[in-house]
């Protein structure tokens, strides 16, 4: 894997597409154990140079100059509370916009690396609602009120965010705030009191504006929703809102800091599963700069005679520094106050210990690569727990009325408890299953013959075989490229569920385009964030309205996360033109201790419901490669042409049209 050029399975494409499914998926397997996804070492340093020049030192700037404060004196505005909130507010408002997480090749998008705003501001693109209760969620093609939804929102964020503060002569609360920060009987750090007369907040009218249009947008559509990681950001934005206009600053403060320990021991508890220690090695194997081949080798049970399973390092990364950490230093750091267990030294030893979590999470590259997100915990632990000290009187203790801790973490603590029993009604993102391992998953099964049907689906850009092939790999090269993607999968729990669907049902799957489903429907939405329910039923019945599948041409296997500690996973088979087919489960504990490849077979599945529609799924690839080997039209950028989307569709129909005369 070199700076400039990324390291391609190391075989021979014609080689690999003649393989089965299964030899195919321990090679990839094996590769990504090692390598990766194999991506260029320059795209990591892309990612890097965003985060950190463009998101945290050009956020500064941003920030800075537009509160009137002065860039260069970063002593004098640490802690002054309008900078994090102006960072949140910018952080909420790229990832809306598509160009913070789920943004550039490591999420699935090659070519171009932007999705969100691209899909959210053209109506006829595709979306999804949360529920099929709600009376006007509308349909599942996006409308101009819909994008008349989604730029309110985005004009009211970036509207807060260029926006100067709010002074104390706007506002009683931040007035009574800063004589509290100043009078010399409080025993407030000198960081506090110096600056304080500067501090201001922001402006809270325009931030009103954005959650009405964002709870609006959420009603109609789920992706968009979701893409602004409502689940970390608006419970914060609303306690902007609320506590310095009706109660003190320094509840929000401490709000914060309760919703910043909520989010971590939430996550922490959602490890508690199988599923969490094979996360462990493909993160370790994705990291391009460390750590070193043999190590990350050393974190499967024995790589180089197949044994894929994780090993002792992983179990220790998961469980040790992984779960207890996660729930430990942050419990530590709301709870300790004055001089016990250590006092403020403590917390600022657990404050250190979360900073150094994110700064590996950001280290190792994830899918959907959330930096801004864990770069933002990360500066936030610093500034609440070390610059606004537990013993300065901003404890969790300290609230002005007792009831305030019990409501800032009601929402998220239901969403945790009650996503984590009933996964189907809740995403993974709102009950904080970030990186647990128990995620709701999909993998598509195309007909090569009929891949070429979807791009009769309207949206801004190409599949990803197709953006491969725009950058100049052949067809077969980016085949064999695409499908290092199911290493990914295969190396967690649900993959070998997955691939057991497709070997029991499907006779044809060695010879099928197969797709792991996080990255294909990236292409018809414009965003995941390893959210299975963006790529269940329902996108499948978007998608078939305008590609027109028949039946067995589009296969997809999706299972849902697993319910608390219930040892099972239940999916679904689901075909594009005949809807759900089968239903039925599989259990964690056979899939926890099966090779990613299945050497023994695919895992005992039980059957829970079927349909009689099955027997019309037809089984008839014999090649995998098929007659669309070269790209569709393109603008020349890498997307499909808008403009000749018709024409597109014309081609594909006149083409089918065609193959029907013939075989009459």
């Amino acid at each position: 894997m070199g700076y400039h050029q990324p390291r391609l399975p190391n075989i021979e494409p014609d080689e690999f597409l003649r393989s089965t499914f299964q030899e195919r998926i321990k090679f990839v397997s094996k590769e990504w154990g090692e390598w990766g996804f194999g991506a260029a070492r320059k795209i990591s340093v892309m990612y890097l140079v965003k985060l950190f020049g463009g998101w945290l030192l050009g956020g500064a700037l941003v920030i800075t100059l537009t509160s009137g404060l002065n860039p260069l004196d970063v002593a004098s505005w640490w802690t002054n509370p309008i900078v994090y909130q102006k960072y949140l507010v910018m952080a909420m408002l790229l990832d809306a916009i598509g160009v913070a997480g789920s943004w550039g090749p490591l999420a699935g998008k090659f070519g171009p690396y932007t999705g969100g705003i691209l899909f959210w501001s053209r109506p006829g693109t595709i979306k999804l609602s949360p529920y099929k209760w709600i009376p006007w969620r509308g349909g599942n093609r996006r409308t101009i009120f819909d994008v008349f939804l989604y730029w309110g929102f985005l004009f009211s964020m970036g509207l807060a965010l260029l926006s100067p503060g709010q002074t104390a002569a706007d506002l009683p609360a931040l007035a009574r705030f800063q004589a509290l920060l100043t009078d010399p009987a409080n025993g407030v750090p000198s960081w506090l009191a110096n600056n304080a007369e500067s501090f201001m907040l922001i402006q809270t009218t325009p931030l009103i504006s954005a959650v009405i249009f964002l709870c609006l947008i959420g009603m109609r559509d789920k992706i968009i929703f979701l893409a602004a990681r409502s689940e970390q950001y608006l419970l914060p934005v609303v306690c902007f809102i609320v506590f310095p206009n009706l109660f003190e600053v320094t509840d929000m403060v401490i709000a914060l800091k309760i919703f910043l320990v909520t989010v971590w021991v939430g996550a922490g508890f959602s490890k508690l599963n199988r599923h969490f220690s094979p996360v462990i090695p493909p993160m370790l194997s994705n990291t391009p700069f460390w750590p070193p081949r043999w190590l990350k080798k050393k974190a499967y049970q024995d790589y180089d005679n197949d044994n894929l399973l994780p090993g002792p390092i992983a179990h220790f990364f998961a469980h040790v520094l992984g779960t207890i950490v996660e729930i430990a230093a942050p419990l530590t750091m709301l709870f300790v106050v004055g001089q016990a267990f250590g006092g403020q030294v403590t917390v600022t030893l657990a404050t250190l210990l979360m900073v150094g979590f994110c700064l590996f999470i950001i280290s190792t590259f994830p899918i959907a690569v959330p930096l801004e997100w864990n770069l933002l915990f990360a500066i936030c632990a610093v500034v609440f727990f070390i610059g606004y000290p537990n013993s300065a009187g901003f404890s969790v203790f300290d609230m002005s009325q007792p009831w305030m801790p019990f409501s800032v973490i009601a929402v998220p603590v239901f969403f945790v408890i009650f996503g984590s029993i009933r996964p189907d009604k809740v995403s993974f993102l709102a009950a904080l299953r970030q990186y647990g391992g128990n995620w709701a998953t999909g993998l598509w099964a195309i007909h090569p013959d009929a891949e070429k049907k979807l791009h009769r689906v309207y949206r801004p850009t190409l599949d990803q075989i197709d953006q491969f092939q725009a950058m100049g790999l052949p067809y077969k090269q980016a085949e064999t490229f695409l499908e290092v993607s199911l290493a990914w999968r295969a190396l967690h729990t649900q993959g070998r569920g997955l691939f057991s669907i497709m070997l029991q049902n499907v006779p044809d799957i060695d010879h099928r385009r197969v797709r792991e489903g996080e990255f294909a429907c990236n292409a018809m939405i414009g965003f995941n964030f390893g959210e299975g329910h963006f790529h269940d039923e329902e996108l499948i019945a978007a998608i078939q309205e305008q590609a027109r599948f028949e039946p067995g041409e589009f296969i997809v296997a999706w299972a849902e996360s697993e319910p608390l500690w219930h040892g099972y996973q239940e999916y679904k088979l689901i075909d594009a033109a005949l809807g759900v087919v089968e239903r039925g489960r599989w259990q964690v504990k056979d899939a926890a201790q099966a090779q990613p490849w299945l050497p023994d077979g695919p895992l005992p599945l039980t059957v829970t419901w079927r349909s009689p529609d099955f027997d019309k799924l037809r089984f008839t690839a014999t090649d995998i490669i098929g007659p669309d080997a070269e790209p569709p039209l393109t603008d020349g950028t890498g997307g499909i042409d808008v403009a000749n989307t018709d024409l597109v569709n014309v081609v594909a129909e006149a083409e089918e049209a065609l193959t029907e005369g013939v075989k009459r």
